[in-house]
């Protein structure tokens, strides 16, 4: 593969960076460097922002309201994002429900679901993990009775991410017990807003409100949002899987977390050596780094695949594994270059102050980063899990 940009693609990276110039303010890049919260209002405006601009959908066909960019112009807007710190789009609906519509939903779906996406009508969430069935999905319990025209859904998911936001959420559930568990799943399409439903929020280490639980007491939901075939959800979970899991892989982040090392790694210390000069220290970055430019080029072939009508497979796993590695590597060695600074602070006292962080490199997210990171090991399928998929198809077991 040619790593080297084209005069076509250097010319993207142009425009892509006006427009971050144009449209990116620096409160909003400021509150992302800082490691501040971000409210629904600051990524409902991210979201219209995007979509005015006809780029919130980078991999949608331009008849749909995408941009139909190629692998490496997607690959140069994450990059130039996380370079200036703008926000990460919430990817559940259409980086995630969106592909598989596509594929396995009716032409009423399609037409209905996807331009509320696009406009922001819809926030969606994920209703995949249960508190006993997490990597081990196929076990899941909530259950979905057929009543007529109605399913009857009943049980509960867990780690919600911005389910208090959502007003709708893509869930897998149980339509058949008596055949094996992966052929009895189906996929439903569920408002938030239907009465039985419960958010109930799960608070971090940090102190933020990201997850919560969901509960479900006779939710009534029509038929008509199933998506495909009764029992056949398993089928469209690991296609919409594999999409999760290379957009958990976070080549833009890792590749801004990195700068970030450098410029601290090189700055003057009090009493001493540039902390880059300790050979340790500069073989873990230098490792990092060579491990962070092979996943660049294999995120590219993988979406070159998938924008290629082609559905990724072990690589995806392969992806998710080593991009996780080498994030929570990154985060590890951020917290290690700004030393005492990195202690955890309370956020109640900066939150709301004019006053700059209580450090000298704006190392206040670091902490918070370095333990909030520590999940993506784990979500998408833990990186136990996806070691054993790579195996049984690499090697037959």
């Amino acid at each position: 593969m040619d790593l080297s940009y084209s005069a076509e693609d250097l010319a993207f990276r142009d425009e892509a960076r006006a427009f971050l110039d144009e449209k990116l303010t620096k409160e909003l890049s400021d509150k992302i460097r800082l490691g501040g919260d971000l409210t629904k209002e600051d990524m409902e405006g991210w979201h219209a922002i995007l979509n005015a601009q006809g780029w919130l959908v980078p991999n949608w066909p331009k008849k749909f309201g995408g941009a139909e960019w190629n692998a490496v112009q997607k690959h140069i807007f994450d990059d130039e994002c996380a370079r200036y710190h703008a926000p990460r789009t919430v990817p559940f609906g259409f980086s995630m429900l969106a592909p598989v519509l596509h594929k396995f939903g009716s032409q009423e779906q399609n037409d209905y679901w996807l331009p509320r996406m696009l406009d922001g009508t819809d926030w969606w969430c994920q209703g995949y993990s249960e508190p006993g069935a997490g990597s081990d999905l196929a076990s899941l319990k909530t259950k979905a009775v057929r009543d007529g025209d109605h399913y009857i859904v009943n049980g509960q998911k867990t780690w919600t991410t911005l389910g208090q936001h959502a007003n709708m959420i893509f869930c897998l559930v149980r339509t058949d017990a008596t055949v094996k568990q992966q052929e009895g799943i189906s996929f439903l399409l569920i408002d938030m807003n239907t009465p039985g439903i419960e958010v109930r929020p799960i608070i971090l280490l940090d102190g933020t409100h990201e997850v919560n639980e969901v509960w479900f007491t006779d939710v009534k939901v029509p038929v008509e949002n199933l998506v495909g075939e009764e029992n056949k959800g398993w089928t469209y979970a690991k296609y919409l899987l594999t999409h999760e899991r290379t957009n958990i892989a976070g080549v833009g982040f890792s590749t801004a977390g990195l700068a970030a090392i450098k410029r601290i790694a090189k700055a003057e210390m009090s009493g001493g050596k540039p902390l880059i000069q300790n050979p340790h220290f500069a073989a873990r970055v230098a490792q990092v780094e060579i491990d962070l430019m092979a996943m660049s080029t294999t995120n590219l072939r993988i979406i070159s695949k998938a924008a290629g009508g082609g559905t990724p497979g072990v690589e995806a796993s392969m992806l998710k594994v080593k991009g996780t590695i080498i994030r929570q590597e990154i985060n590890d060695l951020a917290r290690r270059a700004v030393g005492a600074y990195a202690m955890p602070f309370a956020s109640e006292m900066v939150a709301g102050s004019n006053e700059p962080l209580p450090d000298p490199h704006e190392a206040g997210p670091v902490a918070a980063q370095y333990f909030n990171n520590r999940k993506l090991s784990i979500f998408g399928g833990s990186n136990e899990i996806q070691r054993g998929i790579i195996a049984k198809v690499e090697m037959g077991g």
